[in-house]
């Protein structure tokens, strides 16, 4: 690679200039450039609303009186995704650049999930449909998305939203240890104040300062200790953010927000995202790195450590010295051992029982909130067989069996060797460090497979949205 790439790039409000797009009348690229200019950092565009309402549309759950209405809450930001789809389909013809190499592979795990509407273990038709179609909400955004995200500065603006949402989710969960009579939800989710929800509530509560229980953070959300998820974005990006040249008040509002987000991690107690987000940094680091920019890896290298010395000491005072028992034992014992007897024994679960006993899959909704709303039977009874789903592997094979299993690792595959390779043909230093941004931000997505379901939730949605936004934004720019 080239030893003379630059450790700074122009990030919004200043305009990139984009005359390498042949495709485009130099006229019309400039007055784009120019409305870019004028709207600054103010969200603009659908894709950015879409990203707003990845926080937006949960957080509902947080105002009081909700509930009633939870399901319909959760259910629209998969709708929302579908109607992109279908805007784009119906609107736009289909039409986008090029195509991404894992979308042969997710259509046909579309066809597939379809076909399971005629495996006997599906409760019903009503369930089923609703399985394969939230299925297709979370992948579809790999399609649609490219045709709204066309530019770098549109999937730059992309990020700065997910950064400002996620880190003011985090800030809310640390404002729920701070005072939770003032921030914390009004009402949690049936599954922790319902019947037989006490024992839930309970292993999501620990002792803070002075004996004071505390309930895990759900920051914008209803579910304890949820806000982990949005402090591993805000401190992600709000350290990558800050080491390139914003004004003075921009980077300090970064910083700010990737402390909160460390803080609400250590506040949840939620260990696999700690280890997460600091393999993303460090996949980060590898990235700048390959491409010789060493001051900057650097500076993100003090930056991050600094970063996690200051919010465990934030999170200490605000819950105590079991925030630090928590994750010392991540040193104290070995990982390995750790790491198993939380999920790598349900990671061991599914490829030794389940593909042997569902080879071909359970059934469609079998598992998750979609068999909690729709698993019932076509004479209304409730299918009392609900199983498990606690890892990404599990979640496949329940669905699809081990054709399910193998085609979404192919998908995930190509797309992680799709997304190397850019990082690396890209000839503009500005592009190879965006697409390194978003590489390293799904790395995590990709790490929570052996850890939870991301790719069976909103998490997974993001993953296909951003692989979409960077596909978008770089399919016009040259390369080696």
């Amino acid at each position: 690679m080239n030893d003379n790439l630059p450790d700074s790039v122009h990030w919004p409000p200043v305009v990139y200039d984009d005359a390498v797009f042949d495709a485009e009348p130099e006229l019309e690229q400039g007055a784009d450039e120019a409305a870019a200019h004028e709207r600054g950092w103010w969200p603009s565009g659908f894709a950015e609303w879409f990203a707003i309402g990845f926080t937006f549309l949960p957080a509902l759950l947080y105002v009081p009186g909700s509930q009633p209405y939870r399901l319909i809450i959760r259910v629209a930001a998969y709708a929302v995704s579908l109607v992109a789809f279908a805007m784009w389909w119906f609107d736009r013809g289909g039409r986008k650049a090029t195509r991404h190499p894992a979308e042969r592979w997710l259509g046909f795990i579309a066809v597939w999930l379809a076909m399971g509407l005629a495996n006997p273990g599906t409760p019903s038709f009503v369930a089923g449909v609703a399985q394969v179609t939230v299925n297709f909400a979370i992948f579809s955004p790999l399609f649609w998305v490219p045709g709204y995200v066309t530019r770098r500065h549109q999937l730059l603006r992309v990020l700065a939203v997910i950064l400002v949402c996620n880190g003011v989710n985090s800030a809310v969960g640390v404002l729920q240890v701070y005072d939770p009579d003032r921030w914390m939800p009004k009402q949690l989710s049936a599954n922790f104040t319902g019947p037989g929800g006490q024992d839930a509530l309970a292993a999501s509560t620990y002792v803070g300062p002075n004996g004071r229980p505390i309930v895990r953070p759900p920051g914008l959300f209803d579910t304890p200790g949820a806000v982990c998820s949005a402090g591993t974005l805000a401190a992600m990006l709000g350290l990558i953010f800050f080491v390139e040249p914003l004004s003075w008040w921009r980077r300090l509002l970064s910083l700010g927000l990737a402390v909160l987000g460390m803080a609400a991690i250590y506040l949840s107690h939620v260990r696999s995202s700690f280890v997460v987000t600091l393999a993303m940094m460090a996949f980060y680091i590898a990235l700048v790195t390959a491409q010789r920019q060493r001051k900057r890896a650097a500076g993100f290298v003090t930056l991050a450590v600094g970063t996690v010395a200051v919010a465990l000491s934030v999170a200490t005072v605000l819950g105590g010295q079991s925030v630090q028992e928590r994750f010392m034992t991540l040193l104290a014992d070995d990982p390995r051992t750790t790491y198993y007897e939380s999920r790598g024994i349900q990671v061991e679960h599914a490829f030794s029982t389940l593909v042997e006993k569902y080879p071909f899959g359970a059934g469609l909704a079998r598992w998750g909130m979609v068999s909690i709303y729709f698993g019932n039977d076509d004479s209304g009874a409730i299918d009392q067989d609900i199983l498990f789903a606690e890892v990404q592997p599990s979640a496949w094979i329940l669905d699809g069996g081990w054709p399910l299993l193998l085609m979404y690792s192919l998908a995930l595959l190509v797309t992680v060797a799709f997304d190397l390779r850019l990082v690396q043909s890209l000839v503009d230093p500005v592009d190879r460090l965006l697409a390194a941004i978003v590489v390293a931000t799904n790395f995590g997505t990709l790490a929570f497979v052996f850890t939870f379901v991301p790719f069976g939730t909103a998490a997974g949605m993001q993953f296909w949205f951003l692989e979409g936004a960077l596909h978008g934004a770089m399919s016009g720019r040259p390369r080696r």
